[in-house]
This record gives C-alpha cells, sequence and structure tokens, in this order.
C-alpha cells in the first residue's frame, strides 16, 4: 500500500467540487472503489480520508468487539455512518458535501495534508495553527521514534 504524503493546497469551486491531488489519486492504486471515503475526524477540526481497503480494516476492528457493546456502536455510528464514499469524476475530482465543509469550515480552499494510511483535508489557516503545534509536540517527543526504532518498530 502506498501512503499519503505531503500537503496540497486545493480549491474548491461551489459546488463542492475539489480536485483530490494526483500523488494520492495514485496512492489509492488498484482499490475496488474509484474514490476515496471521508469522515469526520475523532481529534482534529478536519475530514479523514483513506481507501475503501483502509475503511475496510477499520470495520474489521470494529467487528472485533462486543457487538452489543457501547463500544461497538458508537464507532460504528461515527465511523461508518459518518462516512461518506465520494467517487471521483473523470478529472479527478470529488465533491463533498455541504454539511461536511461547513462543519470544519471550508468554503473556497482547503488543504489536503497526507498522513501515511490516511489523509486529512482542513481549512487551511486551521491547519497552520495545527501544523505548528504538531511541530513543537514532534520536536519536544522526537526520541519516542528513536526509542520504537529500538522496539522493533
Amino acid at each position: 500500500m502506498a501512503l499519503f504524503l505531503s500537503s496540497f493546497p486545493k480549491k474548491i469551486d461551489k459546488k463542492g467540487r475539489v480536485s483530490v491531488p494526483p500523488q494520492f489519486r495514485a496512492a489509492l492504486g488498484e482499490e475496488s472503489f474509484n474514490g476515496i471515503v471521508l469522515y469526520p475526524s475523532f481529534i482534529n477540526a478536519c475530514l479523514e480520508g483513506c481507501s475503501m481497503s483502509r475503511i475496510e480494516q477499520l470495520s474489521d476492528r470494529i467487528d472485533t468487539l462486543d457487538p452489543f457493546s457501547e463500544e461497538h456502536d458508537a464507532f460504528a455510528a461515527t465511523i461508518l455512518g459518518g462516512s461518506v464514499q465520494l467517487p471521483f469524476d473523470g478529472e479527478g475530482r470529488i465533491t463533498i458535501p455541504v454539511e461536511l465543509l461547513e462543519a470544519i469550515g471550508i468554503d473556497e480552499e482547503a488543504v489536503f495534508v497526507g498522513k501515511g494510511k490516511t489523509f486529512e483535508i482542513w481549512n487551511p489557516a486551521k491547519f497552520e495553527e495545527h501544523a505548528q503545534a504538531s511541530r513543537k509536540l514532534a520536536l519536544a517527543r522526537r526520541t519516542m521514534l528513536h526509542a520504537a526504532k529500538e522496539g522493533g518498530v
């Protein structure tokens, strides 16, 4: 599986259409669904995006929980119920539903941010704040990556 890398600012038209970065489309490879899956992020004021196979992996993880538990219901309702499948048009664009754009404060511009197996779509100003805070945290805790390497990762 290829990774989603880098950040790409993109314009969004009045209909909510946005061109998915070609590098992200290429990372999707030979997926069964010619598009992406989006859902509201659990931890950030953005949308998370992934391939259909990634959402299937999340569904499989949810299925390992007791099917009658509150946790199973919460994850299924939030991730699976909150997800939208967005097919690519002939120009590599998707149309993001208005309610998702409004929920994260996006109207004319967005930034796609690669996060490895997933990516995020942000309001550019909010992402800039988040990126600065993330860099400070990463610098403060950079030794954690070294420690992970020693542990076999």
